[in-house]
């Protein structure tokens, strides 16, 4: 059963392990001369090592450069509040839900970058999901910035749990806080057994952020549960058979020096930054409809993963570049700009996805078989995706935890489980396709000219002298060919058996 929050039935979340200087070659007991350490196996290809270990060095050097630049907000430094500066407004207007999350947190990152004086709520709903609120709570609680709720007019159910999550609350003064009571998405009351279990843990963790955000636990547990009392003194601000709503006027009233719940009165926004003495204005943020979709896209990072990855490999195993690059590029590129609007990134795990990207082009296409490339490149693509979906605050630097990669590792893994699955399939069946001949024939002319006959024949044996992927070149004797595998990568050098002639394309298979 999927709880909400509702008022009436509305429906409502040193490190010591990189030291500098050469590795190895320096333990306590080696006293011999590093002359006399000679290995005569090693000094014919000294060249060729000098020229890699310069070559790995250099690619380090890169991955580290590139590794430190994706993780930057660790680096950041805490915002501070200054009331010069432009406070940043948060119209959250509506029913609570995933759309209220993600611009919410979007809005908070860029108020901490931008060093804002102050995050305020513009609050006008009449409740919404409970999962949604706990999340938003979780928000407020990672900012460094101060925050303000303004009830303008309406906190309702989420909207009032919401409001406690925040340092200092000012309403209007017709405006109404409260009636925070879990229900279901029908609006229907709980059953008792359900009912006891949810009050017991969402009043618990509602007094908890009450407390450490300056307001009083009781008032918490009384917008939550009717059956609880509020008393202030002497005085019964809430009986045992009704929740707690309170409108401006109460919640400002003084009970022992301290006002009930809210900070002050106020009808503008303009007057609530007067009252906290927040000289530098306001940029209220506004949302846009890409935005709503960058929700979505988030949610399905997975297929988006699992269609770039699949397009990558169906691109690679036909000549020339052609629909599929196109749909992996366009894949890989919702992601990460999914991930921007949503909040969960900046550009530079895009950035350093691009440069891995080009390090596995290089070993596939100029220097295959060197391994090192390939692999760098391989370790930055994965650790940028991975980067992208994690959640990280610039207000908090180096307070990641292993929570935080559950979901982004489980995606990763899905998409790969999928994409082997599919590239498996596609490998077997594919090559045998309309849809494939057409995608490796591109530019062929549509019938064979008639002075045109093979150089080779059916079972003839030849070398490739490319690496076919599956196109290249192959020689027959003294003849060098174009020719096609059957769908596997062939090195060049390796033997080669001419399977089939099929028009003007020569199909080969491994002969060895």
């Amino acid at each position: 059963m999927d709880a909400v929050l509702g008022a009436g039935g509305e429906e409502k979340g040193k490190n010591d392990g990189e030291k500098s200087g050469s590795v190895g070659n320096h333990a306590a007991g080696d006293k011999a001369p590093r002359r006399e350490r000679k290995v005569p196996i090693l000094r014919a290809p000294a060249k060729v090592l000098g020229t890699m270990n310069a070559f790995l060095k250099r690619l380090l050097s890169l991955w580290l450069m590139a590794l430190l630049a994706a993780p930057a907000v660790l680096f950041a430094d805490e915002p501070t509040a200054n009331v010069t500066a432009p406070a940043y407004v948060f119209p959250l207007k509506g029913g609570v839900d995933e759309v209220q999350l993600m611009l919410l947190r979007r809005a908070l990152k860029e108020a901490e970058k931008a060093g804002a004086s102050a995050f305020i709520i513009d609050m006008d709903t009449p409740g919404g999901d409970m999962i949604v609120t706990m999340e938003i709570l979780e928000l407020l609680r990672k900012t460094k910035l101060p925050t303000l709720t303004f009830v303008n007019p309406n906190a309702v159910s989420a909207g009032a749990l919401i409001s406690l999550g925040t340092k200092k609350i000012y309403m209007r003064k017709d405006g109404v806080i409260g009636a925070a009571a879990v229900v279901t998405k029908e609006g229907r009351d709980l059953e008792k057994t359900m009912r006891q279990k949810v009050d017991s843990y969402d009043t618990a963790k509602m007094r908890a952020v009450s407390a450490e955000n300056g307001h009083n636990p009781a008032i918490a547990e009384a917008f939550m549960v009717a059956e609880k009392e509020l008393k202030m003194g002497d005085t019964v601000l809430d009986g045992n058979a009704t929740l707690l709503s309170l409108n401006g006027g109460e919640a400002v009233r003084l009970y022992d020096g301290k006002r009930l719940l809210a900070e002050g009165l106020a009808e503008t926004m303009d007057e609530v930054l007067k009252l906290e003495h927040l000289t530098g204005g306001m940029t209220r943020m506004v949302p846009t409809g890409f935005e709503s979709a960058a929700l979505w896209i988030t949610h399905i990072s997975w297929l988006l993963l699992l269609g770039g990855i699949v397009g990558a490999y169906i691109e690679m195993k036909a000549p020339g570049f052609g629909l599929p690059g196109i749909a992996s590029l366009v894949c890989f590129a919702f992601f990460f700009l999914g991930h921007y609007i949503a909040a969960l990134s900046g550009w530079e795990a895009t950035v350093v996805f691009v440069i891995g990207a080009m390090l596995v082009v290089v070993e596939i296409f100029l220097i295959p078989g060197t391994v090192i490339p390939g692999m760098v490149g391989a370790l930055m693509v994965f650790g940028s995706i991975v980067w992208a979906m994690v959640d990280h605050w610039p207000s908090q630097p180096g307070t990641l935890h292993g929570a935080d990669f559950e979901k982004p590792m489980l995606n990763l893994v899905i998409a790969l489980a999928g994409s082997a699955v599919v590239g498996a399939l596609l490998a077997k069946l594919l090559p045998h396709t309309s849809l494939y001949r057409k995608m490796v024939l591109v530019g062929e002319p549509s019938s064979i000219p008639e002075t045109w006959k093979p150089t080779v024949n059916l079972g003839d044996t030849g070398v490739a002298t490319t690496t076919l992927r599956p196109a290249g070149k192959a020689k027959f004797g003294e003849h060098v060919v174009d020719v096609m595998s059957d769908g596997t990568f062939i090195p060049a050098g390796a033997s080669l058996r001419v399977a089939s002639i099929e028009g003007m394309k020569v199909i080969v298979e491994s002969a060895g």
